[in-house]
């Protein structure tokens, strides 16, 4: 019998997850059907029931539902805790696991794919929500040499890198600060979290922030080179990336957790990328 998966959102047209996981089940000879899931505001649990009731094995959770999938879910993993939000989750009886790849799949981006080392790297993360939380922990897990968080509104830059201090094993300085509090500092990764690419704005981001030879991440994709990407380009950056390779991967590890086996990423990453012009 074919095995049902979806991903759930609102809204959800937009979403790349069936064109994605469709493929993986071709590689991987898996026996599947991944299937896009508009659930109404406010019924995201009734959604997420008739959705099981009908044989469902999991999900893909994306706007505005992590936090409703957080509280739905009967088992967090470490990553959905840390990140206060669910972007994955698997049915088995009446227990709901719940998961959140979007770190573990911006690190395995930059690591293996970009091929840029995140240990003993000064790593530089904009913004101080969703985004960022869930990316924490992964990041910290490859021993850079600093973590700061910079935000427009320091005490949340500042209450995130409490809570990543609280679950540093490797002892990895993590600090939070304000944008003004930058000057005089250059980082080997700047990661921008921050939502001001959907709007087309630019983070209050020096240049100098950017050190010789950095990589400059836009974890948004499909958008082209955006002010963030451009400001980098400005301050003579080349190693430039969006996130189609973070989207790729942290599916790859939902599929892994739901199906036993890892695909290859390369064939989508290169189907879903937009130029970088």
């Amino acid at each position: 019998m074919t095995d049902r998966y979806a991903v759930i959102g609102n809204p959800i047209e937009q979403s790349k997850s069936p064109l994605i996981h469709t493929a993986f089940a071709q590689v991987t000879g898996q026996d599947l059907a991944y299937t896009k899931v508009l659930s109404p505001l406010g019924e995201f649990a009734a959604t997420v029931d008739a959705f099981r009731a009908a044989g469902g094995r999991g999900m893909n959770v994306t706007a505005p539902f992590k936090l409703d999938a957080f509280a739905y879910a009967t088992d967090l993993a470490p990553s959905a805790q840390l990140a206060g939000a669910v972007n994955a989750m698997k049915f088995e009886g009446d227990k709901v696991f719940a998961e959140n790849f979007d770190g573990v799949g911006l690190v395995r981006d930059v690591v293996h794919n970009l091929g840029c080392p995140l240990k003993g790297r000064k790593v530089l993360v904009l913004g101080a929500g969703g985004a960022t939380r869930g990316a924490l922990l992964p990041i910290l897990a490859q021993g850079p040499a600093e973590l700061v968080i910079v935000n427009r509104t320091v005490s949340k830059a500042q209450e995130l890198a409490a809570i990543a201090q609280t679950q540093n094993t490797g002892s990895v300085p993590v600090r939070g600060i304000g944008y003004d509090d930058l000057q005089g500092e250059a980082f080997d990764v700047v990661f921008n979290a921050t939502s001001a690419s959907l709007t087309a704005q630019v983070p209050p981001l020096s240049i100098s922030a950017f050190a010789q030879d950095a990589l400059a991440y836009e974890l948004a994709y499909g958008k082209g080179l955006t002010p963030f990407l451009k400001l980098a380009q400005q301050a003579g950056v080349t190693r430039l990336a969006d996130g189609v390779g973070m989207l790729a991967e942290q599916a790859a590890e939902a599929f892994l957790w739901w199906r036993g086996v890892r695909p290859d990423t390369r064939a989508v990453i290169h189907t879903l990328t937009v130029p970088l012009v």
